[in-house]
Formats: structure tokens, C-alpha cells, sequence
């Protein structure tokens, strides 16, 4: 199996680019092109600040693939390009393209995708809280033509991997729990029947427990239904966990990309994002240790 190609990113420190040159992309299925392709691309928000600063990633089907990064690094954005949303604030690709299975979505409306089965899940759940769970549901198959029969199906479906959801399919959404509604946003999602999710922040405000059930199920969906997740997750520790690849987002650039396992096996991961950093230090040397060991240029 071929090794991993390079790609166009910031300069990283020798040791970490011997890491990535051994390491198998497991998210490449070899002779096979990506599901969603993206190449290089600059976004700018208000026609001034430029948050995304030349991204390149790749997404094969029927793979977990993980957007790491603090708050800020850039996740949501890049999500918000794939699923044209950035338009509802005031965001803009202009530079570099995306490509869904092989044609280029900048002219695609988000319908467009939610037809062609790439679904967004928000970072925050947002659920129509006067709404029940129910009718919450039947929302995300609002755009199929498939028939009252094949919903239903889905229905079940969901309610087969979220139990909870049809215990209070009657309630109103606004009245769940946390880890309910983001049951709902993924239940939601699969409505829609997709075959890709961008699932942005999944974990944010849950209990661990609760974080692990998610990303069981997210894992379950991806192995049973062949379904292609896209996720943004603060939570390294748990999306390297169940993912199969992962990019590493800082300042709006990729630093460092590889396969899940060595990612978490990686030191200078271990010390930033997994908290397993080696030796005492005070703050002030770790801000200073910090900015010696910065991948970017």
C-alpha cells in the first residue's frame, strides 16, 4: 500500500514529519478517489478576516473522519464550506476549491447537498424546541419524495439506534436533556437519509458517559449503514477514540494530518491536545515551551 501523500501544509518539526512518512492513510482507499475532496481553500469572513488559511483534506466513504483543534482553530468553518452555510454569516471560499465525489459544491445551495446526501449536524444542536421529538424527526425528511412508507422505515431506524427518542417522541423538544437533543440532531440528520454527516462538536456539554454513548453510535451508523462522517470535536482524547483519521487545525491551518492510532500515539499531540505532556513546568514555561515547539511557520 502506498504511503501517505504530502500534503500542502505548514512547515512541522523533523521528528513529526518522520512520524507522518511511516504512517498508512488509513482514510485512502487505495485507487480510489475521495468522497469529498477539499483543496487548498482560503475563507474570509465580513470581506476581511481571513479565518481558513489554505486547508487541504480529503474524506473517503464509508470513513470517521476527525477536524481536531481548540476553539477557534477552525473546524466549524471548514464544516460550514463543505455544506455551503457560511453564506448565513457573511463567510466566503475564495480561494481553493471542494468537491463532493468528484464536482465542485461552491454552486450548490445547502439543498443541493442535503439532496445529494451530505447533511450538516450544528454545533449546539439546535432543535425546534416547540416542536416534539417527532415532528422534529419527521423536519430532517422534509426535502425526500420517497414516500410516507420509506419515512416510517426511517423513522424506526432511528428509534432502533436511539431508544430514548422514541420514549419521548411525544415531548417536546425543549424539555429534553442535553444528550437527548443531540440524540435528536444525529436522529434528525438521518431523516434525511444521507451519506455523509458533518457533525460539528458533539461532545460539547455532555457528561463523559453520555460523550461515549454519541460517539458509539456515531461508530455503529458508520460500520452498519456505510455512513461518512465529517466531525469537528474539541475532544481529542475521544475522536481520536472512534475515528479513522484526523486532521489537527491551528489558526485556521492544517499542522498535522495522519491515521487516528498514530495520531494519539504522536508526543507533541500527546502534550497539546491529550493533556499527557511529560515532566513539571511552570505556566510561564509552558507558554514559552510552547512557542519554541509551534508547528506553524
Amino acid at each position: 500500500m502506498p504511503r501517505k501523500k504530502a500534503l500542502p501544509h505548514a512547515v512541522v518539526p523533523d521528528s513529526v514529519v518522520a512520524v507522518k512518512e511511516d504512517v498508512v492513510a488509513v482514510n485512502r482507499d487505495e485507487g480510489s478517489d475521495p468522497l469529498i475532496r477539499i483543496s487548498n481553500i482560503e475563507v474570509i469572513y465580513d470581506h476581511v478576516i481571513l479565518v481558513i488559511k489554505g486547508v487541504s483534506l480529503e474524506v473517503h466513504e464509508g470513513h470517521i473522519v476527525a477536524l481536531l483543534g481548540a476553539n477557534g482553530a477552525g473546524k466549524t468553518t471548514t464544516l460550514k464550506a463543505v455544506s455551503n452555510l457560511l453564506g448565513t454569516e457573511r463567510g466566503d471560499v475564495t480561494k481553493g476549491t471542494i468537491e463532493l465525489r468528484g464536482e465542485k459544491v461552491e454552486k450548490m445551495t445547502p439543498s443541493d447537498l442535503v439532496n445529494r446526501g451530505v447533511v450538516q449536524v450544528m454545533e449546539g444542536r439546535h432543535c425546534f424546541e416547540h416542536l416534539t421529538v417527532e415532528e422534529n424527526l419527521l423536519v430532517g425528511a422534509y426535502t425526500r419524495r420517497d414516500g410516507k412508507a420509506a419515512i416510517q422505515t426511517s423513522m424506526e431506524k432511528v428509534y432502533g439506534y436511539f431508544p430514548r427518542l422514541k420514549e419521548r417522541r411525544k415531548s417536546q423538544a425543549g424539555y429534553t436533556s442535553g444528550g437527548e437533543q443531540q440524540m435528536l440532531a444525529i436522529g434528525r440528520a438521518l431523516m434525511a437519509n444521507p451519506s455523509v454527516i458533518l457533525l460539528d462538536e458533539p461532545s460539547m456539554g455532555l457528561a463523559p458517559q453520555l460523550v461515549e454513548d454519541i460517539f458509539e453510535i456515531v461508530k455503529r451508523l458508520n460500520q452498519e449503514q456505510n455512513v461518512t462522517f465529517l466531525l469537528a470535536e474539541q475532544n481529542t482524547v475521544v475522536a481520536l477514540k472512534y475515528a479513522d483519521y484526523g486532521y489537527i487545525l491551528e489558526n485556521g491551518r492544517v499542522v498535522m494530518d495522519g491515521d487516528a492510532a498514530s495520531l494519539a500515539e504522536n508526543e507533541d499531540v500527546k502534550e497539546f491536545y491529550l493533556g499527557m505532556g511529560g515532566g513539571d513546568k511552570n505556566f510561564s514555561n509552558v507558554k514559552s515551551y510552547r512557542r519554541r515547539k509551534r508547528w506553524l511557520a
